[in-house]
């Protein structure tokens, strides 16, 4: 069958533009369903709209501007016609000749003034042509099918869509959901601090909204889904209030009970940017640095979406109480349409216990995991297991079935002047370490001195990776560090990621490499 022509050309939706007109359809859609909507919803509406008027444009042409113009048919000087391979445009007869192509037999020739300017030529009398059947409207263009569009453009009409209506202050969304600012219900102060004692009492929640509802006794003759809606815009524009629910939940919690470590990053995870040059790292170190899956690395990778992952500690992450959302893990733990924090729970899957945790996504880290690194005695270069659950809004964290055991390790030691030194000692183990990254660490409080002490009294960073390189050599026969080992050695008195560390091996004159990541130090160099 014949393709013919519409207003919607092949980069109609690529090229799609939000009009004034179509933010009133979106407008008076949202005020007739009395319920905000998601955006793929308004999309939805929206295509359906845009196609439905094109269709009736299309009739329109078809019926008021002249007859349809077919190949068979015959016409006289000054008929009013239109021309469907055309874009449906108008046009009327000027003149009429006999055909001359002997391949087609006797056949006429009319010429045609277009609306647009153009004279053209169309034949007439031919019973076989392709023209003489015009296509039902979903065969003659997929821009005119809803289905069609919506599986091929989606993604980026969504994206424009949000895009637009958050510039446009008669709307507002919350949790995906859009509604018309104008006609949300009113919340009064005396209801918002309502809300702050029940959430209070729940001893800062989380609570859903529809919680809060029942007890703060907001009212309206409106759609439940509206009323809803208005309270989490006005909680949403309350500093005293934080939307901490994962994607496709709200919950409320009072940001003044959230834990310190959620509010602002703890002190071992902060990280002033250490510049250096990429492009001299070896293969070798980014593959290594892939591996340790730091989440301050400027390296990114896809990793394949793993049902379980282990984690390698370090100093600064055990300390904390927190886990790196890096690259390899960030998919098990909850995520958040907006949400810069999301409180959900986690469950150890070795004793069934539950307790709350915090995604801090703008940081990078996952809180709440003080006691129970504590409980089960891991040191940095520990490795346990977190894994999907089937629950949302819960992760399964699982320590290593190893059995505790007594061996040599790496063990970090602070002298009364401050410095820290490492000697091989015998040490109880728990659980499974990385050989190359467990140390072990007698006195906690003695290594907190050093990270209390102002930035301008400790060593500069180079300084500090020479320092740490020499402490480990001397637990080396060979004198040997692996690259590995120093990056965990360097996080027990700053945090870092391999990246610098990496850097420096890789650019200065006193690092000798000696083979597969490790180096030794040449002091006559520095």
């Amino acid at each position: 069958m014949a393709s013919v022509s519409t207003a919607f050309q092949e980069d109609y939706w690529k090229n799609f533009q939000l009009t004034e007109t179509d933010t009133e359809f979106l407008y008076n859609h949202l005020l007739e369903l009395e319920t905000p909507l998601e955006t793929r919803d308004l999309l939805s509406a929206l295509v359906r709209e845009r196609i439905q008027v094109e269709r009736k444009t299309i009739e329109e042409r078809r019926t008021s501007s002249g007859d349809l113009y077919q190949p068979k048919g015959t016409y006289q000087i000054d008929q009013a016609l239109v021309f469907p391979a055309l874009n449906w445009i108008p046009g009327k007869v000027i003149s009429i000749r006999e055909g001359q192509n002997p391949e087609l037999g006797e056949f006429g020739v009319i010429e045609v003034q277009l609306d647009n300017g153009d004279r053209r030529e169309f034949a007439t009398g031919l019973e076989e042509h392709i023209l003489n059947s015009p296509p039902k409207f979903s065969e003659e263009n997929p821009a005119l099918d809803e289905k069609y569009v919506l599986q091929e453009y989606a993604q980026e009409l969504t994206a424009y869509l949000d895009e637009d209506l958050e510039t446009n202050p008669d709307f507002v969304r919350i949790a995906r959901k859009w509604f018309p600012r104008a006609l949300l219900v009113e919340v009064s102060e005396g209801h918002l601090n309502l809300a702050e004692a029940v959430l209070d009492m729940a001893g800062g929640g989380p609570l859903p909204t529809t919680e809060l509802l029942s007890q703060i006794e907001l009212d309206a003759n409106v759609n439940y889904n509206l009323l809803e809606f208005s309270l989490d815009q006005a909680l949403e524009e309350d500093a005293r209030f934080d939307e901490v629910g994962p994607a496709g939940d709200v919950l409320w919690f009072l940001n003044r009970l959230e834990p310190e470590e959620v509010l602002r990053t703890p002190m071992h995870l902060r990280y002033d940017d250490i510049d250096y040059d990429r492009a001299e790292l070896t293969e070798e170190m980014i593959a290594l640095e892939l591996e340790l899956d730091d989440e301050l690395s400027d390296q990114v990778s896809d990793f394949p979406k793993s049902k379980s992952v282990e984690v390698r500690l370090i100093y600064p992450h055990l300390r904390a109480g927190t886990i790196p959302l890096s690259n390899r893990v960030r998919h098990l733990f909850p995520t958040a349409y907006e949400a810069p924090r999301i409180r959900f729970q986690l469950i150890d899957g070795k004793s069934g216990e539950t307790f709350p945790a915090w995604v801090v996504r703008e940081k990078g880290y996952v809180f709440g995991l003080k006691d129970w690194y504590e409980k089960n005695e891991f040191i940095p270069g520990s490795i346990f297991e977190v894994k999907q659950s089937k629950n949302p809004g819960e992760v399964i964290i699982q320590p290593s079935s190893q059995r505790t055991s007594r061996e040599w390790i790496r063990t970090v030691l602070v002298g009364s002047d401050g410095g820290v030194v490492y000697a091989m000692l015998k040490q109880l183990i728990p659980g499974q370490v990385d050989p190359r990254m467990g140390i072990a660490i007698p006195d906690h409080e003695s290594l907190d001195t050093v990270w209390n002490q102002p930035r301008s009294k400790q060593p500069p960073f180079e300084q500090t990776v020479v320092n740490t390189v020499k402490e480990l050599a001397k637990l080396n026969p060979q004198s040997h560090v692996h690259a590995s080992e120093l990056y965990a050695a360097v996080n027990m008195v700053r945090r870092c990621p391999p990246g610098p560390i990496f850097g420096l091996l890789a650019t200065r004159p006193w690092f000798i490499h000696v083979g597969d990541l490790h180096f030794r130090l040449n002091d006559q160099d520095i």
